[in-house]
């Protein structure tokens, strides 16, 4: 059999296993991302993807007692991923010492996160509700509750650094160094994909050899070239629960650019693809 008629083989083999309605998603999200005007969202929630949060708590036990652990979260916008973050750890492993280094764009959303105070009722910048996938038992051990709104605890705000800047800068490195954990999350999606590129393999400098990266809402064909390219080492724990774990993503596949696609363990590169979490920069 010749080589072009046997990858042919293959290549109808793996579409006759792809339900038709899947086929079509696909379709219909290629030719959505290709007519999308791509902008910014400032808006996030509390404790958004917890399968994530549940991974990170586990990468923050390969730290001895007393360590010190460095993150830094990218597009952290209104500051609910870097406190969700921090109440995870520090709920856990109140004996790390963890150097936060917080980063957006917007200067106007910095300052609503440095302030770490947010109203009940209409949510400043943003559209949406971002505490409607917390429990009162998780809003009381973050919050106290001050003339109607809700202030972040101080034992949460703690070690956290605020800063204005683009995570496409390539001095990033320099003014930061290297991290144990960089945060990535919901902002690659909304820029088109050479640019959102060129800022992820910017953005995988910033982890320390062995050190990991979570990078969730990017177009999954512009990580799983970079992760190949730059040979990442997928993290397969919670894998699948983390790429379902934000019902946001999920939902709006295939009708938004952001949308995120069904797994499907049937593709070849499946780890690849899939993995929303990577050991970066490992000593070889």
């Amino acid at each position: 059999m010749r080589l072009n008629e046997w990858i042919w083989n293959q290549f109808h083999r793996s579409l006759a296993a792809i339900p038709p309605w899947r086929i079509y998603g696909s379709f219909l999200h290629t030719l959505v991302c290709l007519g999308a005007n791509r902008r910014q969202f400032l808006g996030t929630f509390f404790l958004r993807n917890r399968p994530e949060l549940e991974l990170i708590r586990r990468l923050s036990d390969q730290k001895g007692k007393g360590s010190t652990l460095k993150i830094i979260v990218l597009g952290c916008s209104n500051g609910s991923e870097v406190y969700s973050i921090l109440w995870t750890i520090r709920s856990a492993r109140p004996d790390l010492k963890i150097m936060m280094n917080a980063v957006d764009i917007s200067n106007e959303v910095l300052e609503l996160a440095r302030k770490g105070t947010y109203s009940l009722g209409p949510p400043e910048l943003v559209d949406q509700q971002i505490f409607e996938r917390m429990t009162e038992n998780e809003m009381r051990e973050m919050f106290d509750k001050e003339d109607g709104r809700l202030k972040i605890k101080s034992w949460l705000k703690e070690g956290i650094i605020w800063r204005l800047g683009d995570a496409g800068d390539p001095e990033m490195l320099n003014i930061l160094g290297p991290q144990d954990i960089v945060v990535a999350n919901n902002f690659l999606c909304h820029m088109d994909p050479p640019d959102a590129e060129r800022c992820l393999r910017n953005i995988a400098r910033l982890v320390k050899p062995g050190g990991y990266l979570f990078v969730s809402g990017i177009d999954l064909d512009v990580r799983t070239k970079c992760a190949r390219d730059l040979r990442w080492r997928p993290v397969l724990d919670l894998m699948k629960d983390i790429h379902d774990g934000d019902p946001v993503l999920r939902a709006d596949w295939p009708f938004k650019w952001w949308g995120l696609e069904p797994f499907n363990n049937k593709r070849h590169d499946w780890r690849l693809r899939y993995a929303s979490v990577f050991q970066v920069n490992e000593k070889t």
